[in-house]
C-alpha cells in the first residue's frame, strides 16, 4: 500500500492541519503560507486532469484545457486506474455537493 510511505509524523501533522481547516478562506490562507503559487496550481491542475479523465476527455483536450503535459496526464491516469481511489472519492464528493447546491437554487 502506497500510504505506508506517507506515514511519517510530519506528514500526519500536515494531514491533520488540512482536516482542521474550517472553510475556503482558511484553506486559501493556509495553502498560501504553506506552498508556492506554482505548487498550488500544480495540485489543482492534477485534480482537474483527474476530473476530465473521469469524464473520458482525450489527452489532447485535457492538455489544451489545463496546460498539463502528457506525462502529468499519464501519471494522473495511472493513479485513477491503479491508485488508492483518492481522486475518485474526492471528485465524487465535490460533484455531489455541487448537485445539492444546484438543487437549492
Amino acid at each position: 500500500m502506497q500510504l505506508e510511505k506517507l506515514e511519517e509524523r510530519h506528514i500526519k501533522q500536515l494531514f491533520q492541519c488540512i482536516l482542521a481547516l474550517r472553510d475556503i478562506d482558511e484553506c486559501y490562507r493556509f495553502f498560501e503560507d504553506l506552498c508556492t503559487v506554482n505548487e498550488v496550481k500544480s495540485l489543482a491542475q492534477r485534480l482537474e486532469v483527474a476530473r476530465m479523465l473521469r469524464q473520458k476527455a482525450t489527452y489532447y483536450k485535457i492538455e489544451e484545457a489545463t496546460g498539463a503535459s502528457t506525462a502529468t496526464i499519464s501519471r494522473v491516469k495511472r493513479c485513477l486506474e491503479y491508485g488508492e481511489g483518492g481522486y475518485d472519492e474526492m471528485l465524487q464528493r465535490i460533484e455531489e455537493a455541487q448537485k445539492k447546491e444546484a438543487n437549492k437554487q
